[in-house]
């Protein structure tokens, strides 16, 4: 897969964040070299987050997001800052940007607090350099430089552009370093770009993480049979993105894959002169799939695969079993991380309530989301079912899942709903020995 057709969940999110009329979207240009953003004097220009995938060296494949400015006025400027602060939940790496000429403000303090809360690297730009005076840029760098700001303290790098500034932070398992960089740039005659990108390039360069979709399940040479339901849901002429990134996570793994319809997995597995690792369906199919497939084969679903990919297979197991408390009444949220046109039996506005309220017995409420329409305010709902999250990034799918934790709501995903209400959920996450066990 080249870079050009590397899936948007998978590239590396920067995100471009400040006030109105910073420069944010003048600086994302210059950086890139591209006018993915459109320019102008006028206040409030970007009234909506702008997403552009491209290439960016040394980093690679990467999401540049612009965003609207942080102290946007009025009914309509409340909700475009809403907007940049959402954007946060998917940004890998931030670029604060702060006019040089004017310094930082109480919003951009916020905003910058909220980056550190959530443990995003970043950087801050302090734009307009060529319009600034000197004894200004200083005093701005300095203020960013305290210890509210990226928490420097005592440093006597302080108060010079482009030095960092690093600050210990109490984590879950001991102190980490927190390092924020101040650099002084001019989106108009370039100045400290190449600097400024390489920075960028540094917050957002991350350690491949130990994590994949099916590769460490599989040994060279297994086999592993993917069951793909050709409906009219199906987009035709290819398959879906969690159907392709699975298969090239088996190629990783040096094993074979062979894809099926689920009409015709069971004569394919009779056919086979030794049985295969694993059996792999999509969540629509689990019902059938696991009555053709013999109890001696392991058995799940890219929706499981992905709940662990990109979130905590444990906790929306632990979450489905909110289904046997539901009563007359509750409100459940079904949300998809995208957005698509809705077919006549869509899995998550038809079949997925339909089959709750056969399993509950109950008069039950459904409301549904889909894309970045994913509430601030959880408490209302009794449990949330989400998509498997294949268009999300991880940081967003863990936002997520941490928003409705923090909110007391048990969430789970499509592919572990169906199988806990069709009874083979205990069998679809065989393969996961200490799931398995939990239940």
């Amino acid at each position: 897969m080249s870079m050009n057709q590397t899936p948007s969940s998978e590239r590396v999110h920067i995100g471009f964040f400040g006030r109105r009329n910073a420069g944010k979207s003048s600086v994302m240009n210059a950086v890139t070299g591209q006018d993915i953003a459109v320019v102008s004097d006028v206040r409030g220009t970007t009234t909506d987050p702008v997403y552009k995938s491209m290439e960016l060296l040394p980093l690679g494949p990467v999401v540049m997001m612009d965003t609207p400015g942080i102290d946007d006025e009025g009914e309509l400027g409340t909700l475009r800052v809403r907007k940049s602060y959402q954007v946060l939940n998917k940004t890998d790496a931030a670029v604060l940007v702060i006019d040089g000429t004017v310094g930082a403000a109480p919003e951009d303090m916020a905003l910058l607090e909220r980056i550190r809360e959530k443990k995003i690297p970043y950087v801050i730009a302090v734009n307009k350099k060529e319009a600034a005076e000197e004894a200004a840029l200083k005093k701005t760098v300095e203020q960013l430089s305290r210890e509210k700001a990226v928490g420097g303290g005592k440093n006597e790098e302080n108060g010079k552009c482009g030095k960092s500034v690093k600050r210990g932070v109490s984590g879950s398992e001991g102190s980490v370093e927190d390092t924020g960089r101040v650099i002084c740039v001019s989106a108009a005659t370039g100045e400290g770009i190449p600097e400024l990108k390489e920075l960028i390039a540094s917050a957002a360069r991350m350690e491949e993480p130990e994590r994949y979709i099916v590769r460490d399940l599989l040994d060279p040479s297994d086999m592993a049979v993917l069951v793909v339901p050709i409906d009219k849901a199906a987009p035709k002429g290819r398959l879906i993105l969690p159907q392709q990134q699975t298969i090239r996570d088996i190629l990783e793994a040096d094993a074979v894959s062979v894809v099926v319809k689920e009409t015709e997995l069971k004569n394919v597995l009779g056919r086979f002169r030794e049985k295969p690792k694993l059996v792999i369906t999509d969540s629509q199919a689990f019902e059938k799939v696991a009555a053709d497939t013999p109890d001696d084969i392991l058995l799940t679903s890219f929706s499981i695969l992905f709940a662990r990919y990109k979130g905590d297979l444990a906790s929306v197991v632990k979450g489905v079993t909110a289904l046997d408390t539901v009563e007359d009444g509750d409100v459940i949220l079904i949300s998809e991380g995208c957005t698509h046109h809705r077919q006549c039996d869509d899995i998550g506005t038809v079949k997925l309530p339909r089959w709750i309220r056969e399993y509950t017995g109950k008069e039950i409420r459904i409301e549904t989301t889909s894309g970045t329409e994913f509430p601030d305010e959880l408490t209302k709902y009794k449990m949330i079912i989400h998509c498997g999250g294949c268009m999300l990034n991880e940081r967003e799918m863990k936002y997520r899942l941490k928003c409705a934790e923090d909110q007391g709501v048990p969430m789970t995903n499509y592919g572990i709903a169906i199988a806990f209400m069709k009874g083979i959920l205990k069998r679809s996450v065989e393969v996961f020995p200490e799931i398995y066990e939990m239940l």
